[in-house]
């Protein structure tokens, strides 16, 4: 499966999905467009049950994107910026909330939206070098697509504050010590060591997998007791799985399951 449009690249390669921002001549910058596009694909994704794993990244060598295209945004007016802001918020949230683990394949730069693409999906994995950042105060603005609110739930509220804040841009290898990406790795391993990743998760049963994801998702902001409701909730949904019986049929034949997502 192949969908190719004006500026993202959808395609399924052995159940995964692989998501491709694709102008390169603008380091992958988001103009409205774009979002549409993206979002396009973002919901093709969430309603196909053969993926399993989603992989996003961004067209050329430099940049996995460098967020809003701004040679756009100095010709909208205030409702056509809102309109953007709006969509970009939408489209990364539909991205944070896809069923199916999510990893950033971040192959350069990832500024500004860039950045809160990268940070609403499940991984991370950076080429040595990439320098990424919220740079949106240098520009009389803040973070409107997600950043201000999961970063700091991913490496904490000081150091969240200490980067929005100031702007500042990070190398990969800062990133890794702050808790940010999972891996750093060289450019020619970077969609390799994706790959090795989501093939590490599609060993499990899909269904796990997404309910596992779900649990997770939902349980990290409310009470124990909540959580632990929702946990109870999702582990419902694998008891009737076909998948949970072949679990065990494979278990007892000594052989590697062979999971449908049923």
């Amino acid at each position: 499966m192949k969908m190719t449009m004006a500026n993202v690249l959808l395609e399924k390669k052995n159940h995964i999905g692989y998501v491709t921002l694709h102008r390169p001549e603008v380091m992958n910058c988001f103009d409205y467009a774009t979002l549409c596009q993206l979002g396009e694909a973002v919901e093709r994704i969430h309603l196909d049950r053969d993926i399993r794993v989603v992989i996003f990244t961004g067209a050329g060598d430099k940049a996995f994107s460098a967020g809003a295209d701004l040679k756009e945004r100095k010709m909208l007016n205030e409702m056509e910026v809102r309109r953007n802001v709006k969509k970009i918020r939408d489209v990364f949230d539909a991205v944070a909330n896809l069923p199916q683990p999510t990893i950033a394949a971040v192959n350069g730069y990832a500024l500004g939206g860039g950045f809160e693409l990268m940070l609403a999906c499940d991984f991370r994995i950076a080429v040595k070098g990439a320098v990424m950042g919220l740079t949106e105060v240098s520009w009389a603005i803040i973070p409107g697509a997600g950043g201000t609110q999961r970063l700091p739930r991913l490496i904490g509220e000081a150091r969240a504050k200490e980067l929005i804040l100031t702007a500042r841009k990070i190398t990969a290898e800062q990133a890794y010590e702050y808790g940010l990406l999972t891996k750093v790795v060289e450019k020619e391993n970077l969609m390799p060591s994706c790959e090795a990743l989501a093939h590490e998760m599609m060993q499990n049963g899909p269904i796990a997998l997404q309910q596992a994801k779900y649990a997770i998702q939902q349980g990290m902001n409310v009470d124990l007791q909540t959580g632990l409701a929702i946990e109870a909730k999702a582990y419902e949904l694998t008891i009737p799985t076909k998948d949970r019986l072949e679990a065990l049929a494979a278990f007892s034949e000594k052989r590697k399951p062979q999971f449908t997502g049923e």
